[in-house]
């Protein structure tokens, strides 16, 4: 078969979005007093340096909501491995206090929450994850 006769077919493929939860370890409230500010500033740039957006974030005492949008190449669970991986290590450099808080010094808890989120709910999500804070 002569292959220089092939067309590869280009397809278009849109962004999935994904609204993702997980919590410091035992729900304790550690992401306070400008931990949640540097948490927020380091997500922004994992997501920034390896190629998916946050379009919404926020971070709670005890818990982080992160609705994320990105290539579907880019699994779901890469995206989280990277979020809690990298932040946990460099929070633990710049605020070391809250290790003592936790056992084996661990920031989060090993589970999570994630759902992919269609166009039509999309607001909804973006509402939900921005309102978290006024709920409490």
């Amino acid at each position: 078969m002569d292959k220089s006769k092939l067309i590869h077919a280009r397809t278009c493929v849109d962004n999935v979005n994904y609204h993702i939860v997980w919590s410091a370890k035992y729900r304790k409230p550690v992401l306070i007093n400008g931990i949640d500010q540097t948490l927020k500033k380091l997500m922004t740039q994992i997501a920034k340096d390896k190629s998916f957006v946050i379009r919404a974030m926020e971070i709670m005492p005890d818990h982080v909501h992160v609705f994320v949008s990105a290539h579907p190449k880019i699994s779901p669970s890469y995206i989280v491995k990277l979020l809690k991986g990298i932040s946990g290590r460099l929070l633990f450099l710049y605020y070391p206090e809250p290790k003592q808080q936790l056992w084996k010094g661990n920031l989060w808890n090993s589970s999570y929450y994630l759902e992919t989120v269609g166009s039509v709910s999309e607001e909804a999500i973006r509402t939900y994850i921005e309102t978290q804070k006024t709920r409490g």
